[in-house]
């Protein structure tokens, strides 16, 4: 567990009991130890993520639950890059899995909530892409300053994080899955990920697929979001469309997320930033984090209780029991609390 910064700490100690109660209703043996990585840490002793704690993280553990970094004490973010980019990197989490599901059809901000209600899932490549940091800059600081910045797809980058996209609409039912590029203008990148994308599919013939440019998505995914099942995109295209989706569902507040690698390690962190200026209010959305927690669960091989903590997030919401952005009067760490009883 890495509380990190701002309101990090607070929606993991929410989370916290949702995870105890769900692990011991179904017998499940969980050990939790505290990490302490983050601005205070970093302001402190200038440690952001060392070496041998990265390893340690990443070979003594099954996962990771993070609750936000960033700092505006740290201009720079350094400590914030370090950590995050340093676990994806290092324990290659190539898949950053984006549930966005509608919890309550009054969190839409759309004027005509699809009856079906909206439940679309985002694979986002995690290591490759414009965010792999090829590139540079020449007479920085000029007026003749050039940067460039290239995108990097590898055939094993794209086509694992395809595969992940499709395995996972074969085992939950369903019977779409979305490439979402910008093949008309990206022509070499485009043609390597719908190559791909048409390679693998094949080996689902039962799902659909189809293909969709970054643009027209845009406007699809508000126009009519129940038409979509699983996306599944690159690191840019899926880091901005996921937000989207997120926002279509009730708000970064609501929004999990994992970094994965099948079959090794993974880091669980809710979406939203650590939003220094509600820091220790108890205003904060523990949510997000809560349904990381479902997640987890899920992960580790014990979806049934993971079932439990999505539906008793779900019964907080009816029952009213929410932080003041969802309409509430509860603080952060009395909805976990309601949430674990519940549970």
């Amino acid at each position: 567990m890495i509380g990190g910064d701002g309101i990090g700490p607070e929606v993991v100690s929410a989370a916290v009991p949702v995870l105890k109660a769900a692990a011991a209703k179904h017998g499940v043996q969980v050990a939790l130890d505290e990490w302490e990585l983050g601005a205070d840490r970093y302001l402190r002793d200038g440690t952001t993520l060392p070496p041998e704690e990265r390893d340690r993280l990443v070979g003594e553990y099954d996962a990771a639950l993070l609750g936000a970094v960033g700092d505006p004490r740290v201009p720079s973010n350094v400590h914030a890059r370090d950590i995050l980019l340093g676990l994806r990197f290092h324990a290659d989490l190539y898949v950053n899995y984006r549930p966005c599901r509608l919890l309550a059809p009054s969190l839409c901000p759309l004027k005509d909530v699809p009856a079906s209600g909206i439940d679309v899932t985002f694979f986002r490549e995690n290591t490759e892409g414009l965010y792999a940091g090829v590139g540079g800059r020449f007479k920085a600081g000029t007026r003749d300053e050039i940067a460039v910045q290239e995108s990097v797809n590898t055939w094993k980058g794209v086509e694992r994080i395809v595969r992940a996209a499709f395995e996972h609409a074969h085992r939950t039912g369903r019977q779409r899955v979305t490439l979402v590029d910008k093949a008309n203008a990206l022509r070499h990148e485009g043609a390597l990920w719908r190559r791909v994308f048409e390679e693998v599919g094949s080996d689902w013939p039962e799902i659909r697929r189809d293909a969709m440019y970054v643009d027209a998505m845009a406007m699809d995914l508000v126009r009519r979001p129940e038409r979509y099942q699983v996306v599944v995109a690159s690191n840019l295209f899926g880091d901005i469309l996921s937000d989207l989706g997120a926002q279509i569902t009730g708000g970064l507040g609501l929004a999990p997320s994992g970094n994965l690698h099948p079959g090794s390690w993974a880091l669980f962190e809710p979406t939203h930033g650590s939003a220094p200026d509600i820091a220790g209010t108890g205003a904060a959305n523990p949510l997000a984090t809560i349904l990381c927690v479902a997640l987890l669960l899920d992960w580790m091989g014990c979806g049934k209780a993971g079932d439990d903590v999505n539906a008793a997030a779900v019964a907080s919401i009816k029952s009213g029991v929410t932080t003041p952005d969802l309409g509430g009067v509860a603080t952060t760490q009395e909805v976990g609390d309601w949430i674990a009883a519940r549970v």
